[in-house]
């Protein structure tokens, strides 16, 4: 049976996937009445600062009412010494056009992150340096909207925090074919207490966003990274791992032998690998496993970095 709240919300964001990104509305004429007074007015940094990368974050529909957790992550960037700003969604091309002038003055990592169709934004927004030749350094979409496109091939870390029930939001964001990056995707629909106007203002997550941004100049792990998607059980902590590994199961080694091994969760390994735990393994057998490029540490607070 067709859902109407479902069907009118996916007309609403096709209007203005439209009206954004095929022509209907001039970026200038958005960005007069949609950017934030901050954002417009930001100065660029001197060149004399080595930039350890730069943030963009875009609030949802309605955004300085339901999206106020990304005003919220984007002070702890800055605080984390990283040059980072919000915006409104309906902006999202001035800003990649920004972005791109920005990048050639002086590159530096790109961290894109939004929330409802600041998420689609995103992953737009990567598709737009995609057509520039720049890589984005990591996009994190936290409950895109549906018609949010697949990831394209120039993201190198590429994180996706959704309710698939959600009406909303609900973007089960999946990478596009011959995609070689770090892709993790984590459907927190079992847990009752997150909801859409309400998912992009967790501090646990917020802190390990904050940690994998400090993180991605030295960031790096061996061997070609295994995509990964979990639904969270309900009452289980959120953690956001980068990516999946293989590694090949020894004589008498068992899902329960390897979660200890690797400090994992047992459930994520019975749910990645479509297993029980008491499963028997063939020596030689491969497992993926769950992996943080680094571990996740406590991140001190700096000195912001404005542009």
């Amino acid at each position: 049976m067709i859902d109407p709240t479902r069907v009118a919300v996916a007309f609403f964001a096709a209007l203005l996937w439209t009206t954004l990104f095929d022509g209907g509305l001039d970026p200038a004429e958005a960005g007069q009445i949609a950017v934030t007074t901050e954002a417009a007015a930001a100065p660029s940094i001197p060149p004399t600062v080595e930039l350890r990368g730069r943030a963009y974050l875009f609030r949802g529909a309605l955004g300085p009412f339901f999206s106020r957790g990304m005003d919220r992550l984007t002070e702890r960037i800055e605080r984390a010494g990283i040059a980072a700003n919000v915006y409104e969604f309906t902006v999202c091309r001035l800003i990649a056009d920004r972005a791109i002038s920005e990048y050639r003055e002086s590159p530096a990592p790109i961290i894109l992150i939004g929330h409802s169709m600041g998420g689609f934004c995103a992953v737009k927004f990567a598709e737009i340096l995609e057509a520039e030749g720049i890589r984005a350094s990591l996009v994190v979409a936290i409950d895109p909207a549906h018609i949010t496109p697949d990831v394209p091939l120039n993201v190198d870390r590429f994180i996706n925090i959704f309710l698939s029930k959600d009406v909303l939001g609900g973007g089960d964001v999946k990478p596009k074919p011959g995609f070689r990056g770090n892709y993790a995707s984590f459907d927190l629909s079992q847990h009752d207490e997150v909801s859409h106007i309400n998912i992009e203002k967790m501090n646990a997550v917020h802190e390990q966003l904050v940690t994998k941004i400090v993180q991605l100049t030295t960031a790096k792990a061996e061997g070609e990274p295994v995509p990964i998607r979990y639904v969270i059980p309900a009452t289980t902590a959120i953690e956001l791992w980068d990516s999946g590994m293989p590694v090949f199961a020894r004589p008498g080694d068992t899902l329960q032998s390897i979660a200890v091994a690797y400090h994992v969760p047992l459930w994520s390994l019975t749910q990645i690998n479509k297993a029980t735990e008491d499963t028997p393994l063939i020596p030689g057998e491969r497992v993926v496993v769950p992996r943080h490029l680094e571990p996740l540490v406590e991140v001190s607070g700096q000195m912001p970095l404005r542009h």
